[in-house]
């Protein structure tokens, strides 16, 4: 847990310890962001507002090396906020007017994400050049990996199993979240846009990842 109030800190622990969690904090920018880097953790909480480097840069820092589950704790609470986190990695977004139920949930649910054996018999994709190992959770376009958080591959992943087949972003997050899960739906854009960014995908005219208006997306059949 990266979060400059102690306290709260205490409290998470002392929570989420007898729930199975073992639980470290840093309380800086740039203590925390060392210590993702060079330790090993199932996931991270990482506060918006640190003291030496704020949370959204240690945020953008990391992603660079890890694809560590990661939530986003931060006191501003507007969508645009909420927008930005996901844009630069975080695989969800918790205001800190949290309970700590809510933030178990949430935490369970992107640990959850990454430790989960794939049922699709097939454990390699393939849609032309795009190469997708479900066992591995590696994605690969030309032969060269792709740098995508744990929801991203998972997204992609559940577009690959079906291709040419439209996804609701309902069916989406249905995918891979808890039914009763609260999310809102412009995470699914801020993904998808993400998405094809890494992909080099023309949203106008896209080679893999198609919208497919007031339904949803769908990737596009591929020869070979």
């Amino acid at each position: 847990m990266i979060d400059d109030d102690r306290k709260l800190c205490r409290l998470i622990q002392t929570y989420l310890e007898p729930m199975g969690f073992a639980v470290t904090s840093a309380h800086t920018g740039p203590e925390g962001l060392e210590r993702a880097r060079t330790e090993t953790f199932d996931a991270i909480i990482l506060d918006g507002m640190l003291p030496g480097l704020d949370g959204f840069e240690v945020l953008k820092e990391l992603r660079k090396v890890r694809e560590t589950p990661l939530l986003m704790l931060t006191a501003r609470g507007d969508e645009a906020d909420r927008i930005v986190g996901l844009e630069l990695g975080a695989d969800d977004y918790l205001p800190k007017t949290f309970s700590t139920r809510e933030l178990l949930a949430r935490l369970r649910a992107i640990t959850r994400r990454r430790a989960r054996v794939d049922d699709t018999p097939n454990a390699e994709i393939a849609a032309g050049p795009l190469r997708i190992d479900l066992d591995a959770r590696v994605a690969l376009l030309d032969g060269v990996p792709l740098a995508l958080t744990p929801v991203e591959f998972d997204f992609l992943a559940v577009l690959a199993r079906a291709p040419g087949r439209i996804r609701t972003r309902d069916q989406l997050l249905e995918e891979i979240r808890d039914r009763n899960y609260e999310v809102f739906d412009r995470s699914v854009d801020v993904h998808i846009s993400a998405l094809r960014r890494k992909l080099n995908d023309d949203p106008k005219q896209p080679r893999f990842i198609q919208t497919v208006r007031s339904a949803g997306y769908m990737l596009r059949r591929q020869e070979g």
